[in-house]
């Protein structure tokens, strides 16, 4: 086994239950609560994309330059599966997850965390000399 340094991302997995009904199934609400969510968390919004199945029930992504939120309801159930996935430092998941719980009023909530992309501590190290070089490179042409 190796020795790793901090991740490149966090990445919840969300289950609500005993959420209403009427919220797992309005697309717009949905919708616009996920965008929310992604923009109190911190993230960059890139692109959306959800729809609305029949007879019931909501799938939908929100694509954020530090990765990704996706949802999928079954309001029959009460029920809601949620993925909160950012890379870097910037965008806070889990004020995205206090966001969206809240509008799905869920009841009952379980979450697990991912730390995504441990990478070995010597390549992080690699990466942190690249990045200080980097920034040095980007001093001296402000200087030129």
């Amino acid at each position: 086994m190796f020795e790793t340094s901090s991740s490149l991302g966090t990445h919840i997995l969300v289950e609500a239950y005993d959420c209403e009904p009427e919220k797992l199934d309005n697309l717009k609400g949905v919708q616009s609560a996920m965008v929310e969510a992604a923009e109190l968390a911190g993230a960059t919004v890139l692109d959306v994309a959800f729809r609305q199945f029949a007879p019931q029930g909501i799938s939908g992504v929100v694509i954020i330059s530090e990765s990704h939120l996706t949802i999928h309801t079954w309001p029959e159930f009460g029920y809601a599966a949620i993925d909160l996935f950012t890379c870097g430092t910037k965008a806070d998941p889990w004020k995205a997850f206090k966001y969206i719980t809240s509008y799905l009023k869920a009841k009952k909530v379980t979450t697990m965390e991912l730390k995504r992309g441990s990478l070995p501590l010597e390549l992080s190290e690699q990466r942190l000399n690249i990045d200080k070089l980097d920034s040095e490179l980007t001093e001296v042409e402000g200087r030129v």
